[in-house]
């Protein structure tokens, strides 16, 4: 990461609030796709995650967005 200028971020320990959105992001992906999925190989996931990312920028209304999808809320802005 040094090489590429990227500096390294962390949450303080014990303290989700730090990284909220993340937490609630990582949250929705495990309820909403994770658990409900099967997974054959290595190549599926990637395939049903690429799918899923997709769907959740383009389709799945987010109620912090005013219940507008990710991609809408972008270009409206």
């Amino acid at each position: 990461m040094e090489a590429f200028g990227i500096t390294r971020s962390l949450s303080q320990a014990g303290c989700p609030y730090d990284n909220a959105v993340a937490e609630s992001t990582y949250r929705a992906f495990k309820i909403e796709f994770v658990y409900q999925e099967t997974f054959q190989s290595l190549e599926e996931l990637a395939l049903k995650t690429k799918d899923y990312v997709h769907w959740w920028n383009y389709h799945r209304i987010h109620g912090s967005l005013n219940y507008q999808t990710p991609m809408t809320k972008r270009l409206i802005a």
